[in-house]
């Protein structure tokens, strides 16, 4: 497929994401005014913001904080150093954390596994430091990792002191950040993230029922966590699916463990109503090849190095137009996923996103007989040109 070919099926296609920013968006009712404190809807397939205020705003996330604590555990376990089925000795300082408990006992062994369920469906804050201290060690060790893993991330506004979430003034997140994490969560370990649709756990005798609401009220609803302290207020992290499309809300610091439901349900209707996601190509898939000079091959295949995602107000897809450009003068040796072109979005004439090209394969260097050539040919072409 050649340069205009590619550029004239983009521009039916249209697949990328673009900023709220530069949206024209018409007919569109404003969003949602909610009673909290701070809140954020985000695509999940894109990561675009739809709906935010006081999003980067640093507060108490509560139990939140145990969306990280699961994270890092399934990080562990996917790296394989920790198994599920590995027994964990629960520790006084585990069985005396006060709050939301899974009450496992003092002494006894609990499996990973179970464990991670009382933390995501129970809330519980003993099962919680039982995996920290099970992964790290203690739990301010554990903060470090919990702190390092936001960083890398990209969580600007968190920092944690515990596994728990019980209140501590240098503990805080934001909206926006439990939005990132959240979409970590479903994209990285889709196996783990079934855990979160679950709606009750049973263990020493007790079936506690999962705290989000929407579980029930939503069919859509596949997760994620609440959480709540009086500083805090009713907190609460969802995502839903409809029609092949997934939002995650946010919300923090409602005023009850109804108005969280209510607050995020408001969102995530608004989300689903107004707009519309569409992914169009996959990473890695070839879009077009680039001529190089003094190579093993005269072309290199180009595509992108992230999925073609698009997230915009519903009827706005159709007034994107796309190019694309190649770096001039490919030279030889080039590697896998090197930059050699670019990929633009315009809506009414004004560049909304960019995606770089990459090379899909590497090219090696020519033998000196097809170096010396094009070296000629290029002396000429850059007269010409």
């Amino acid at each position: 497929m050649n340069i205009t070919t590619f550029a004239k099926r983009l521009c039916l296609l249209v697949p990328l994401i673009i900023t709220p920013a530069a949206w024209a968006v018409e007919a569109m009712p404003s969003p949602p005014q909610l009673a909290a404190k701070s809140y954020v809807l985000m695509d999940a397939s894109s990561g675009n913001v739809l709906v935010e205020n006081n999003g980067d705003q640093r507060l108490p996330p509560a139990s939140l904080t145990k969306l990280m604590t699961a994270y890092i555990a399934t990080l562990e376990i996917r790296r394989g150093q920790i198994g599920e089925n590995d027994p964990v000795t629960v520790s006084e300082n585990a069985w005396r954390t006060g709050g939301s408990r899974m009450f496992i006992k003092v002494g006894s062994q609990v499996t990973v596994s179970d464990l991670l369920h009382g933390i995501i469906i129970q809330s519980g804050n003993d099962a919680s430091v039982a995996v920290s201290e099970h992964i790290a060690g203690s739990e301010d060790a554990f903060a470090d990792m919990m702190n390092k893993t936001a960083t890398d991330l990209g969580m600007s506004n968190s920092h944690f002191m515990n596994p728990t979430g019980l209140p501590n003034p240098e503990h805080y997140s934001s909206a926006h950040d439990m939005a990132v994490l959240a979409r970590a969560i479903i994209h990285e370990d889709p196996a783990h993230y079934a855990i979160y649709s679950q709606k009750e756990f049973f263990w020493n005798g007790i079936k506690q029922p999962n705290r989000n609401l929407l579980l029930w009220r939503d069919k859509t609803v596949d997760g994620l966590k609440t959480g709540h302290t009086d500083e805090a207020g009713y907190c609460m992290v969802s995502s839903a699916v409809r029609d092949g499309m997934r939002l995650i809300a946010v919300v923090f610091g409602t005023n009850s463990e109804q108005a969280r439901a209510a607050e995020t349900q408001k969102l995530l209707t608004y989300g689903f109503r107004f707009f519309e996601t569409q992914t169009f190509y996959q990473k890695g898939t070839e879009l077009a090849q680039a001529p190089v000079w003094k190579g093993t091959t005269h072309q290199v295949k180009a595509g992108l190095a992230e999925d073609l995602t698009m997230t915009m107000p519903k009827g706005q897809l159709k007034k994107l137009a796309a190019s694309m450009t190649m770096n001039p003068q490919l030279v030889a040796p080039i590697a896998k996923g090197d930059v050699i072109g670019k990929v633009e979005v315009k809506l009414d004439d004004k560049v909304v996103h960019s995606a770089d090209l990459i090379a899909l394969e590497a090219v090696d260097e020519g033998g000196i007989f097809r170096r010396m050539w094009d070296s000629i040919r290029l002396f000429f072409y850059g007269l010409f040109n």
